[in-house]
């Protein structure tokens, strides 16, 4: 399912700031944040489908996919989500032109929203409602509707994004290890958004709460992994939090100079 929060060109020196959790099956095998063997991506990666749900390149390249919730959907699909990744960062393309590309086979895919991006241009599109668009500067976040969509779950986590950490990222005073304990703080939260303002994406009222949260727990599902992730004008910074279970986590931490 999965969350993003980004803050494209709003930070000075600072092109994109982004936070993110992702959900998915804890039966479903996955590896953690690395460099991949004879390809330019540095991301985690799922090893059941294949390709990834987030990654970056030392070109300073980025992208990362959320699924669109639509539990009416029965279709099974000839393309896995997490191709679109790898597609996009193991391409020479500008972002848009990638974007006006896959609109014409869009419809190969489940549900999508899609953020691709590299220093000077970042693009969404959601294969469900939403036409290719260059970003302008500003906050974006992401969850399994349309980014136009109001969620009370979206909503909650830009006013956290925007009010509570971005402040902080502009306070160069401000230690390395509190940034990331405010991003664990945000991504972990896991209030609930009341009946009455969930959305109705064709699940029961039950399984829609449950996934109501920044933060996701069940006995099957859940949040798997959380990123912080920033990208510099010559540097990429990209710390993984892996959830292994209620007490413990694992961190991966890869910083890397971008080669122009």
């Amino acid at each position: 399912m999965c969350i993003v929060a980004l803050a494209w060109q709003v930070l000075d020196d600072l092109p994109l700031c982004l936070i993110s959790n992702r959900d998915e099956f804890y039966h479903r095998p996955s590896s953690q944040l690395h460099a991949w063997f004879d390809s330019p991506i540095i991301a985690g990666q799922d090893l059941q489908s294949g390709g990834t749900w987030m990654g970056v390149t030392q070109q300073g390249r980025w992208a990362i996919v959320t699924n669109f919730r639509d539990g009416q959907d029965k279709q099974t699909y000839p393309t896995t989500r997490g191709q679109l990744i790898q597609d996009f960062l193991e391409s020479d393309q500008t972002p848009i032109r990638f974007a006006q590309e896959l609109e014409t086979k869009q419809c190969d895919y489940a549900g999508f929203n899609l953020f691709v991006g590299d220093q000077q241009q970042a693009v969404y599109m959601s294969n469900r409602g939403e036409a290719p668009q260059v970003l302008a500067k500003g906050v974006f976040v992401v969850s399994n509707g349309l980014m136009t969509d109001d969620w009370e779950k979206t909503k909650h986590l830009r006013k956290r994004f925007t009010q509570e950490f971005l402040p902080m990222m502009q306070l160069s005073s401000i230690p390395q290890q509190d940034l990331q304990n405010a991003v664990w703080d945000i991504l972990e939260d896991e209030r609930k958004i009341i009946p009455d303002l969930l959305p109705n994406t064709g699940i029961n009222t039950e399984m829609e709460e449950l996934l109501s949260s920044t933060f996701i727990q069940s006995p099957i599902y859940g949040t798997r992994c959380s990123n912080f992730l920033k990208i510099g004008h010559s540097q990429i910074d990209w710390i993984e939090k892996t959830q292994q279970g209620e007490y413990s986590s694992d961190l991966v931490n890869i910083q890397c100079d971008i080669q122009n």
